[in-house]
């Protein structure tokens, strides 16, 4: 490994472990954010507390957490597609287990994107319609994104051919992403499981 591919890895890392809408929430309202709702620091649990106009840049941030290593830490490094996937996959798990919030974070899904839109632009069109197709008609993001990431290597396999020698890549990422989303899926077996809707009351940390 050479002395560039390392300084990417760890600036991989930090970079996905900024807790965006940790300090967005803190700064707003005064609230920790892992307190109400799901308890994850994504965006979904932002909107339910501050709504559209704050949970939609911390989405788009937290998509360029995972687009930033693949684009532009990778061509620094000189490493191969394969080393900037890996960077890639760092900065979700920067995302997920923070060091800057005692390990904590959110399921990695619009980091886990934004691999996606820099590596596979067109895939990443067909996986986003999958996702607002499946959250418009059931009204639940985990189900949305879970379905988004189950499509994703067969829209790597058949809208971005130059990339099927990481097909497998892709697979992982996607089983990680239902992995992070395995208590959502419990909720939703139960019928428990919080719809995506604003002005809804806000419920205690592990209900939403």
């Amino acid at each position: 490994m050479t002395a560039r591919m390392a300084l990417a890895i760890v600036a991989a890392y930090l970079l996905g472990a900024i807790p965006t809408s940790y300090l967005v929430a803190k700064w707003v309202k005064g609230i920790d954010l892992r307190t109400v709702g799901s308890g994850s620091l994504g965006a979904t649990n932002l909107y339910r507390v501050l709504g559209w106009r704050f949970a939609i840049p911390v989405g788009m941030f937290d998509a360029l957490k995972g687009a930033t290593p693949v684009a532009v830490f990778g061509p620094w490094a000189g490493t191969t597609t394969t080393g900037a996937l890996l960077l890639g996959g760092t900065a979700v798990l920067g995302h997920v287990f923070s060091v800057f919030i005692n390990f904590n974070g959110g399921k990695g899904v619009a980091t886990s994107a934004g691999i996606v839109l820099g590596l596979a632009p067109g895939a990443f069109g067909v996986t986003l319609a999958v996702w607002g197709i499946i959250l418009s008609i059931s009204g639940y993001v985990s189900l949305a994104s879970i379905t988004a990431a189950l499509v994703l290597p067969a829209a790597i396999w058949l809208v971005q051919p130059s990339r099927r020698n990481m097909v497998l890549w892709f697979a992982g990422l996607a089983v990680v992403v239902v992995w992070f989303h395995r208590a959502n899926i419990k909720r939703l077996l139960n019928g428990t499981e919080h719809r995506f809707r604003a002005g809804a009351a806000i419920p205690p940390a592990g209900r939403g």
